[in-house]
């Protein structure tokens, strides 16, 4: 099993002040699946999903296409450390946002 199944409350420090939203990790016969839903009420499939075991965690990558507060395409770089993860996320050329989380439910 993968440490990041479950669902996570993530904190995004970004330039337009923090944003937090719900992601639900899955995984089934071997693959993870996640989705993502946020304040303005949209969920989002989250894509290409990899996981790999780290000296210090579980390295977690994902991809994400959101729409709400701009239309964006984000890269997401987390470890997983037991309940906890931080990371970043970047949306092209803008600055990378530090992301932090706290697992709510496996």
């Amino acid at each position: 099993m993968n440490t990041i199944a479950g669902t996570w409350l993530l904190r995004m420090k970004t330039p337009i002040g923090t944003i937090e939203a719900d992601y639900r990790f899955e995984e089934e016969d071997g693959v993870i699946r996640g989705s993502a839903s946020g304040g303005g009420g949209e969920s989002t499939p989250l894509t290409d999903i990899a996981v790999q075991d780290g000296p210090t965690g579980q390295r977690v990558t994902w991809r994400q296409s959101i729409t709400k507060p701009l239309r964006l395409d984000l890269d997401y770089d987390v470890v997983v450390d037991g309940d906890a993860l931080c990371g970043e996320s970047r949306a092209g050329r803008l600055p990378r946002a530090r992301v932090t989380g706290r697992r709510t439910s496996a």
